[in-house]
């Protein structure tokens, strides 16, 4: 057997049910994770992984690689290693960091009762919770350039959201800034330089913030989200940064005692309800 696939099911018999939202079910042999449960968390097929375990799979994807290391909930180091394992390069300190280690998964875990969601340095989202796609809309819908924030907020505007004068000048420019930090922490993510040469040549309400050369990281605002099931939010958004990682985790708050937070309250029920129940057909 290989050595990424001895790594690839000793790593999946270590993760529980559990840790992953999943129920541990009866009739549950090994107390580790089950082929079809790894690959749904991956998104491939149970096919594949038993191909990849078995190794008669080779040369695995980056992309692969690193939604196994999500799944997984793999340190920094053995992501590393399963990519080196796997013949693959690990992503280098030029390249923007994309691993959501397990201490990150945790929290997005166990901060159900508020709105949540992970972000990379250059604002493309990575992961959420059920409360935050309640409140945002589910972000799974979005594909290429629309998941990132920065593209989205100065090419598409942010209709359903509200926020002060003072706020959605301050947002915008702490986007554009934060975006400029980025290039200089990652000149060979050819991702970012693609990024930022379209939305130059896309916005120029971004150009003219670019040309200012502000460096600056976006912490905090205050806004209203104004397209919930339950009406209206006010939350305060605060940009918490994962150490070691240079991971954003973005949290909604609301006033306690407000009927902010009321609402916050009866969209953790409705909201969720709404997003569980079967899609129509279309």
């Amino acid at each position: 057997m290989s050595e990424f696939a001895s790594v690839l099911r000793s790593w999946r018999d270590r993760v529980t049910p559990a840790e992953v939202g999943l129920p541990a079910g009866s009739g549950r042999r090994a107390r580790g994770l089950r082929r079809e449960e790894l690959a749904a968390l991956a998104g491939v097929s149970v096919d594949y992984v038993v191909r990849l375990e078995q190794g008669r799979a080779s040369n695995p994807s980056p992309q692969m690689l690193r939604a196994l290391s999500v799944a997984l909930r793999l340190s920094d180091d053995e992501r590393d290693h399963l990519y080196r394992s796997a013949g693959a390069a690990p992503p280098s300190a030029g390249i923007v960091p994309r691993h959501v280690g397990p201490g990150v998964q945790r929290i997005v875990d166990r901060l159900g009762d508020v709105p949540l969601a992970v972000f990379t340095a250059t604002h493309d989202i990575l992961l959420w919770n059920p409360l935050w796609a309640a409140i945002n809309g589910d972000p799974s819908r979005f594909v290429g350039l629309e998941r990132n924030l920065v593209w989205r907020h100065f090419t598409s505007g942010h209709a359903g959201t509200e926020f002060d004068a003072q706020h959605e000048e301050d947002f915008a420019s702490d986007l554009a800034a934060d975006l400029r930090a980025a290039v200089g922490r990652y000149p060979r993510e050819a991702s970012l330089t693609h990024l930022v040469a379209r939305l130059r040549a896309s916005s120029p309400e971004f150009e003219r913030r670019w040309a200012e050369a502000k460096i600056a990281e976006h912490r905090s605002s205050r806004k209203t989200v104004t397209s919930t099931p339950v009406g209206p939010i006010t939350v305060d958004c605060d940009v918490l940064t994962a150490p070691g990682s240079d991971l954003r985790i973005v949290v909604y708050t609301a006033a306690p005692g407000s009927d902010d937070e009321a609402r916050l309250d009866l969209l953790r029920v409705t909201g969720l309800q709404e997003l569980e129940s079967p899609s129509p057909t279309r």
